[in-house]
Parts: C-alpha cells; structure tokens; sequence
C-alpha cells in the first residue's frame, strides 16, 4: 500500500474513450489519473498543473494533433513521459510522434492487461514502441550517413551524429547527456554545432533531416 502511484493524464477528443480508460485504470491501485482533456490546448494547460508521469495520448485531437501536444508538453516537461494511443498505424504518424518525443506508440485495439503493460513500462522510463508499427520506421532512424553519402551529414563528428540519431529519436539534451555521461549543457553545445552545419535553426528541422537522408529507396 505504501507504493507511490504512477500519476497519468488521459487525453482523447472522445469522453467515451476517456470514460472507458478511467475505469480501467481506476481499478489499479498504483495508477492514479490526475487529470483529463480533450483538445490541444487543454492537454498542454492540465499537463503543466498536474504533472503527470505519463500521458496517454490520442492522435488525434479537437484543435490540432497529439502530436502536437506531446512535442508541448514534453518540451515544458522533460519527464513527464506520453504514450501515443491510435486507431489505426500510419507511418507518418508513428515518425512524427517519435519526433515529438512519444516513448510508446499502440493501437487502441490492444487489450487492458496490455496497455497497462505499457503504460507502467512508459512510466518506468522504458521506450515501447510497437515493433510491428515502427520497426521500419527504426530502421529508417538507425541508419548511418555513410549508407547515403550526404555532404551536410558528413560534416558531422562522428558524437555529433550520435546526437543528431538521439534528437530524431525523439530525446531531450538531458536524456542524451545521460545515455553519453555527458553535461546538458554540453549536450546543448553539441545540438548548435549540428544546427549550424546542417544549416537548420531548429533541433526539429535537424532530426527530420537526418531522417529524410538516411532513409534508402524503397525503404
């Protein structure tokens, strides 16, 4: 009884859909919903106030996407960690949120046992990305600038492209510091070096770049 609970927030434009995860997840005692929305907007303002461990998201949302307010929420709220939640997989949709900084993408057809899996794994600090969703989608993230020959990617060191493969993963400058035993601050230092010789201003114009280049024909 003395464990602490896993703080969630359920965001889906559905309140049916909202309804049907609160009273599975009420039913677990080391789960606790701190806090629901329906829109953009509103999962971003009850994030900030609740501070939940992990955010189950929907895709799509009234206002906007969820992919949207995970790249929000994530930015503001480095440890809070989001669980994307879909109707149907969509490869543009799974690179995105992987992008925006999504540890779990699953389908809204899993099971309750299993999401619950995912969402204690989420809130243990584990990536859940389903294999048969993202595998190609990884592949696509894995792949190194010497299988392209790109001319700004081979400007990089070679830590400054493990970097830039962690930025597209969807990692924060505190994450990667932690992964290489490095300051965030030289995390930072690294991400403007990347930014200037790919010639992007935004750490997301970097990631989607490295993307687009490592991904062989076909793929």
């Amino acid at each position: 009884m003395g464990q602490e609970q896993l703080r969630v927030m359920l965001v889906d434009d559905h309140e049916i859909v909202r309804r049907g995860l609160q009273q599975l997840l009420d039913a677990e005692e080391d789960i606790s919903i701190v806090a629901e929305a329906g829109t953009v907007r509103d999962a971003v303002s009850q994030a900030s106030i609740a501070r939940p461990n992990v955010v189950v998201m929907d895709v799509r949302l009234a206002g906007g996407s969820g992919i949207e307010a995970t790249r929000e929420i994530r930015s503001s709220l480095p440890e809070t960690k989001v669980l994307m939640l879909t109707s149907f997989a969509d490869d543009e949709a799974v690179l995105a949120s992987i992008l925006a900084g999504a540890s779990g993408y699953v389908l809204k057809q899993i099971q309750g046992d299993a999401l619950l899996k995912a969402i204690r794994a989420v809130g243990r600090g584990e990536s859940l990305l389903d294999s048969l969703v993202t595998k190609p989608i990884l592949e696509r993230l894995r792949k190194g600038k010497h299988l392209v020959g790109d001319e700004k990617l081979q400007r990089l060191s070679g830590q400054e492209e493990r970097i830039l493969a962690m930025l597209a993963e969807g990692r924060t400058n505190r994450e990667i510091g932690d992964e290489l035993e490095l300051a965030e601050k030289t995390i930072k230092n690294y991400v403007s070096s990347i930014l200037s010789k790919l010639g992007v201003s935004r750490r997301a114009e970097a990631a989607a770049y490295f993307v687009r280049r490592t991904t062989t024909p076909g793929a």
